[in-house]
């Protein structure tokens, strides 16, 4: 556990400090346990000094009461620097997946400095900008209308996470169920309140920030998945342009999030991308 912003987080670290550090920021609703522990070794024995962390409301960090969440998304920016803070890194790679691409996009136009490089993962604008991008996929909208959870409910919770996750899939690979379903399990078991991760549905957009992707100077790479439901690939390619110099990887038939199947790829490409832009770490 560390203490940042007058809150508790739970961060787990992998590797020597004294390599070029790597914090991976997760998506809303999903706690640290979906950077997988192997994953992170990857990054780790690959010479990195790799930190995940759990967002408030999720797995160990602190929790607040159900509808009364009492933070905004800007304290999520916020605990970013946090957690560096903690373990003494003035400036770090953020990877973040999802909406976690979105809070690294944010660290990166209010504290520039804090930001050695940008790795972002199925993820859209973390600003509104022109023109429009394509919204979720059909089947996405299907499964938000009418799946059903109980929340008090471990086991529903369990099933309906499990559901999701297929779906983000993208249906164009094999679905390895067992093993989603063997973290969610232990994700939902672990948490505090596993019901209280629906207060991140309770957030509002930014709109206090007066930026544009455009100023963002951080070394920008974007992996993004051809069949991802949530963000149709033109998010991922709006980012690549607006975004000066990014690079955009694409992984064809992957999905939203880091599939299994994509380790080896994601990491290399990471691992590439933080070698040349690498800062030594103080």
């Amino acid at each position: 556990m560390v203490e940042a912003n007058g809150i508790q987080l739970c961060t787990e670290p992998f590797g020597d400090p004294a390599h070029s550090p790597i914090l991976l920021i997760m998506g809303l609703g999903a706690s640290m346990l979906w950077w997988e522990e192997d994953f992170c070794q990857l990054l780790a024995d690959g010479g990195r000094f790799v930190i995940r962390y759990d967002h408030r409301d999720t797995g160990r960090s602190v929790t607040y009461e159900l509808g009364r969440p009492r933070y905004s998304g800007a304290d999520l920016v916020a605990d970013i620097a946090g957690v560096l803070d903690a373990y003494e890194i003035p400036a770090a790679h953020l990877v973040g997946v999802s909406a976690g691409g979105a809070l690294a996009q944010l660290l990166a136009l209010e504290q520039p400095k804090r930001v050695s490089s940008l790795v972002l993962v199925s993820t859209s604008r973390a600003l509104p900008a022109e023109p429009e991008l394509p919204p979720p996929s059909a089947e996405f909208g299907r499964f938000v209308s009418s799946a059903a959870v109980d929340w008090s409910d471990a086991e529903s919770v369990i099933d309906y996470l499990v559901g999701y996750s297929r779906m983000l899939a993208g249906g164009r690979r094999p679905f390895a169920e067992a093993p989603v379903r063997s973290l969610v399990r232990r994700d939902v078991e672990r948490a505090h309140d596993f019901a209280a991760v629906q207060n991140h549905n309770m957030l509002a957009e930014r709109e206090d920030l007066d930026a544009s992707l455009a100023s963002i100077a951080a070394p920008t790479l974007i992996i993004h998945g051809t069949a991802d439901p949530m963000f149709p690939i033109e998010h991922g390619e709006a980012l690549a342009q607006e975004i000066p110099g990014a690079r955009l990887l694409l992984l064809e038939g992957a999905g939203h999030g880091v599939d299994r199947a994509d380790w080896e790829t994601i990491a290399g490409a990471i691992l590439v991308h933080t070698a040349e832009t690498g800062r030594p770490a103080t």
